[in-house]
């Protein structure tokens, strides 16, 4: 057991204490984990899109203070009453949506939307008790996705804590724990292109990219990539993207472009910017009689998407996605594996690197559409 287990720890967070402005890096106290949760030490962080997203809180319920952060690395420091599987010290990521292995989706070999843990953003204290694990003088603070791993130490449900190889470098894998795993599944275990296929990926951001990374993995062999920054291009082939439509460049819809690049459309296509427009030209871009299309970017709430049936009776498939199909506890360590075999690059993914203490840093690298991850070392 460690010096600290079943004891409050005084330690350094980056708290939003209202949307929009810089974090602030403030002592907090993180309780001891409850039933089924886990306490992890945190080396390493990233900032996702999500993140940003929920810290400008321009689409959903404002929910202040509040510790963001989710895709994340780190070693396990305590453990609560129930847990079996997990032992202080062990290396895990934790994900913003879980694996109880006991519900209906767990239990089914084609769902991984666990009841019990899936994500919930407007949640923001633990599921066992109701009540935030984080405090400053006594006023919770918020938690974000179940994560919260811009913190030093941080609680999470163990049914969100995967195990993973220890010789697994956390400053490269903690990246494997959100977009990465989104998009690369989205090819891999959703679209599944065969070898030879032809695949356009939408939204050339870091999920994009990583649905490119899939697509060349399963030896695709020519990969369009659509998006409105031409600077996106040329990074992009280090993905395997072949060739390039920025839909200001024309002057028809983008999916009768591609389906005249292609003869007739598209074998797959893969969503990965949100935009319902976008969702529509990927579904219609597709090749009738056997092209599939898969969303994987998230709508806006009120958004519609519209297109005409011939479509779908003409054998076209539309297909979604949440975080790549994957079961976060049961398939995350074999992607990791992925890595370290070599199958997989994420180094190329990761294009800067703060500490802690910089943390906004990340932010203004983000909003500026400047690079892919920015990894946080939280010793830093």
């Amino acid at each position: 057991m460690s010096s600290t287990a079943g004891k409050v720890i005084r330690c350094r967070a980056a708290v939003a204490w209202e949307a929009g402005k810089p974090l602030v890096i403030e002592e907090v106290e993180v309780a001891p984990p409850q039933a089924m949760e886990v306490r992890i030490k945190i080396l390493y962080t990233s900032l996702c899109h999500t993140d940003v997203y929920f810290w400008e809180a321009k689409g959903q319920t404002p929910m202040f203070p509040r510790i963001y952060g989710h895709e994340a690395g780190g070693i396990v420091e305590s453990i609560g009453k129930g847990v079996t599987d997990l032992q202080p010290g062990d290396h895990v990521l934790p994900v913003f949506t879980g694996e109880c292995k006991e519900c209906a989706h767990c239990k089914s070999e084609e769902s991984n939307m666990c009841d019990l843990l899936r994500i919930n953003t407007d949640r923001g204290v633990m599921i066992s008790d109701g009540k935030s694990r984080f405090s400053i003088k006594g006023k919770p603070i918020y938690h974000f996705v179940g994560t919260s791993t811009f913190s030093e130490y941080t609680v999470i449900h163990v049914g969100c804590v995967v195990k993973i190889n220890p010789l697994a470098p956390l400053d490269k894998v903690c990246v494997l724990s959100c977009g990465i795993s989104t998009g690369l599944g989205a090819a891999l275990n959703v679209a599944k292109p065969k070898k030879g296929s032809t695949v356009a990926v939408f939204g050339l951001g870091a999920v994009g990219l990583a649905a490119a990374e899939g697509a060349r993995i399963a030896g695709a062999s020519r990969i369009i990539g659509i998006d409105l920054n031409p600077k996106r291009f040329n990074d992009a082939k280090k993905f395997g993207v072949t060739e390039f439509v920025n839909p200001k460049d024309h002057d028809k819809p983008v999916q009768e472009v591609i389906a005249e690049m292609t003869n007739g459309g598209v074998d797959r296509s893969i969503e990965c910017t949100g935009n319902v427009n976008a969702m529509i030209s990927a579904f219609e871009c597709v090749h009738d009689g056997w092209g599939v299309a898969v969303l994987v970017g998230v709508p806006h709430k009120d958004a519609v998407f519209q297109t005409n049936p011939m479509n779908l009776l003409n054998e076209r498939t539309l297909k979604g996605t949440f975080f790549g199909n994957y079961k976060p506890r049961t398939d995350l360590p074999s992607v990791v594996e992925k890595y370290m075999n070599k199958e997989l690059e994420v180094e190329k993914f990761i294009t800067h690197e703060v500490p802690f203490s910089e943390i906004n840093k990340a932010f203004d690298y983000m909003l500026q559409g400047d690079g892919l991850r920015c990894i946080i070392r939280i010793d830093g």
